[in-house]
Order: C-alpha cells, then sequence, then structure tokens
C-alpha cells in the first residue's frame, strides 16, 4: 500500500513511538539476580536450575518440573518422553507456532491437524475422535491466547485411547481449568519463556508433569541421553562413572538465564493481573465496535492473556485484512497476527499437506489481528491502540 493511500486517515498518527505487540519486562531485581549467578561458582548446570524448577512446579502445582533451553526443545522432549516415535501419529491444532508440530516431525511421527472451535479458537474436541487411528499416539492440544483448551474431554479422549496428552501452554503460565493450575492436568505440559511471554529467561522452556518416569526421560533427554543416576546404570565403574543410555540431545538452559526467571516468577501474580485488566479495557472499549468479534472467553476457564486477537467482520468493511494491518501500523501500533495455519507452510506442503483441511483455521486466519499486550503497558499505550482501532475500523466500515 502506498504511503498516500495509509496517509488517508488524516493528521498524525495517534502515538509517536511504535508500540509492539509484545515486550518484556524487566527491572532491577531481575537485574540483580543475574549478576548474583555470574558472581557466584555455576553459570550453567548448577543449583539455580533446580531452584527454578522447584519454584515452576509449585507455582502450577506439579510434582515434577524439567527446564529446557527453549519451548520447542522442551516440547521435543515431551515427544521422546511419550515414545513418540516413526510413523507414529499426533493429534494438533494448526493455530498454533510451527513448533506444536515440528516436535512430532523431529521424532519420525507425523502430526495430524484438527480443526478449531470458531468460539475459542483451540482444537475441537468433537473432531478429535474422528481423526484418531491405530497410529495415534499423542494428542498435543494448545491453550491458544492463553485460554485453556477443553481439558475435560480431550483427557477423557485420551484415556479411552490410550493416548499421552502433551499440552502446549507457551501461551498460559498462570492459566486455570476449572480452579485447576495448567501444568497440572495433562500428563506433560510445556510452558515457554520467551521474552514475549507472561515472564521470560530470554529463551528457555519447560515441561511439567506428575508422572515420574516421564520426569526421568526428561531429564536424561535434555543432555545427550546421558545419566548419573546409579539406579538407571547398566554398571558402575566408579563415582566418576556416567552412561549414554540413547540419544538425547544437548538442551540444557543456564543458570544465567533461570536467575532471571527466578525473579521473574516472583512477580507473576502481577504480571498477570495486568494482563487481564489490559484486556478488561480492551473488551469494554471495543465492545461496541460491529465491524469486530472479541475474544470469547469460557466461563470455567481463567485465561491468563497471552494475547489479545481481533477477529475481524470483513463482510462490514471495505477492506481486507492487510489494509487494516498496514493502516494500524501507519498509526504505530505494532499489531501482529497468530498464525498462520501450520499445514500451510511450504515445508509442510513439500510434506502433502493440502489448503483446505481445517477450515475454520484457515478462515480465522484472513481475519485475525493481535493486539499489543504486555505488563509494561500503562494507560496512555491502551488508549493510543484503542484510539487506532476505533480510528482504523471507522474509516473502513461499509455503514
Amino acid at each position: 500500500m502506498s504511503e498516500d493511500k495509509l496517509a488517508i486517515h488524516g493528521g498524525a498518527p495517534v502515538r509517536g513511538r511504535y508500540l509492539p505487540y509484545g515486550r518484556q519486562v524487566i527491572d532491577e531485581e531481575d537485574i540483580k539476580s543475574v549478576i548474583k549467578v555470574l558472581q557466584s561458582d555455576f553459570i550453567t548446570t548448577g543449583p539455580a536450575i533446580e531452584q527454578f524448577e522447584a519454584d515452576i512446579a509449585r507455582f502450577t502445582g506439579a510434582k515434577y518440573a524439567v527446564a529446557f533451553s527453549s519451548g520447542t526443545a522442551a516440547l521435543h522432549g515431551a515427544c521422546f518422553a511419550a515414545g513418540i516415535g516413526e510413523g507414529d501419529e499426533v493429534i494438533t491444532t494448526p493455530m498454533t507456532f510451527a513448533a506444536s508440530a515440528n516436535c512430532v516431525l523431529y521424532q519420525g511421527g507425523q502430526p495430524v491437524f484438527v480443526d478449531i472451535d470458531p468460539l475459542t479458537y483451540n482444537l475441537d474436541p468433537t473432531l478429535i475422535k474422528q481423526n484418531i487411528t491405530e497410529k495415534t499416539k499423542a494428542i498435543i492440544p494448545v491453550h491458544f491466547t492463553g485460554q485453556p483448551a477443553e481439558l475435560d474431554e480431550i483427557i477423557k479422549i485420551a484415556r479411552e485411547k490410550k493416548l499421552v496428552v502433551i499440552e502446549d501452554a507457551a501461551h498460559a503460565l498462570g492459566a486455570k481449568y476449572k480452579n485447576r493450575s495448567i501444568g497440572s492436568i495433562g500428563d506433560m505440559t510445556m510452558f515457554s519463556f520467551h521474552p514475549v511471554k507472561h515472564i521470560t529467561t530470554g529463551e528457555g522452556g519447560m515441561i511439567t508433569t506428575n508422572n515420574e518416569k516421564f520426569y526421568e526421560k526428561l531429564l536424561q533427554f535434555r543432555t545427550h541421553g546421558i545419566t548419573r543416576n546409579q539406579g538407571l546404570l547398566r554398571k558402575n565403574d566408579g563415582p566418576w562413572y556416567y552412561e549414554m543410555q540413547f540419544l538425547g540431545f544437548n538442551y540444557r538452559i543456564t543458570d544465567i538465564q533461570v536467575s532471571l526467571g527466578i525473579s521473574q516468577l516472583k512477580k507473576i501474580d502481577g504480571f498477570i493481573e495486568k494482563r487481564k485488566q489490559l484486556a478488561e479495557f480492551y473488551t469494554k472499549e471495543l465492545g461496541p465496535i460491529e465491524e469486530i468479534i472479541l475474544p470469547h472467553q469460557l466461563s470455567h476457564v481463567d485465561s491468563s492473556w497471552h494475547l489479545y486477537v481481533l477477529r475481524l467482520q470483513l463482510s462490514k468493511l471495505t477492506a481486507g485484512r492487510k489494509e487494516i494491518f498496514q493502516a494500524l501500523q501507519k498509526e504505530n501500533i505494532g499489531v501482529n497476527v497468530h498464525y498462520i495455519p501450520v499445514y500451510l507452510h511450504p515445508y509442510y506442503e513439500s510434506l502433502g499437506f493440502q489448503k483446505g483441511i481445517c477450515p475454520v483455521a484457515e478462515s480465522c486466519y484472513e481475519e485475525f489481528i493481535t493486539l499489543p499486550l504486555f505488563a509494561g503497558m500503562d494507560h496512555r499505550d491502551v488508549m493510543d491502540v484503542v484510539d487506532a482501532v476505533k480510528k482504523v475500523i471507522s474509516h473502513y466500515s461499509n455503514k
């Protein structure tokens, strides 16, 4: 779109400085926590790792937690622990980042994409059974935007078919499903600590589980398949002895990173409360706009509000999503789109996936715009977003 066409909204942008859709919130206590580790004896594979794992386990109510170098690495570890291998099928949603399906491919498995619920944008439980075959090994529901998927229905299906449930909770640290904390429900749950998430370690991820066997496999998988656990060793030549018992990966996170996470986790309640307040303000201010559909919140879940996603009513607008997206960026609002359905990426097309298999997800993708939402936003920031949305939608309304 030309600059001239973008300028037709008139006047200067609603804000003079670009507002990103998400970013980390770092304070002096976080910095001091990192410095403390840098001045200690261990900067990797040290005691801070176990502390962070214990803190996350306590926060989520899980028995065990295993830290990884990224959320993707954590998902890979979960797929390994679940026994996913060559030819196994894993059901998941296309409305997610590619890692939710890539982790299956890493193990030689086959992702099976099931369409989403048109209200919540989460995996539709009513479609899961139709896609289960004798090759199905697991289900990976994604808690899109921080709103938990319908876990009771998904887990019931999984138990009937003897499948493993791996929750992708990259968006959902601090969320609850029927008053139960996400991280303590499924067989394994992955959290991400990327800078746009609720808390950050720079890069990093975590798997929580209540299953001791999964826990032991995860610990070993992130360290080349090596163990020093005397109960697992096949022989023992002495106190120095360790064994590589399978082909694992170097997916360790550092003490430097988790020292930031330990400090950040102390502020998690405040971060989530701020996100909820911002989301409530968006809903109040944007609710009357007929040309957009606001996020639908279920009464039995408590979202942690990682994202605030608008769905455009294109039939009521004179422009497509691309034009509206660019117009909002011209207002210095860092909107984004979550997500391109995974199977539409060229790599997945090369594997034989074709457009049309999940029509609801594809339709949503064409209509979604993600608004800025992070704990560091102030009232002026959120007002700027609201003003820009009203300005742009009003201009393109066909009323």
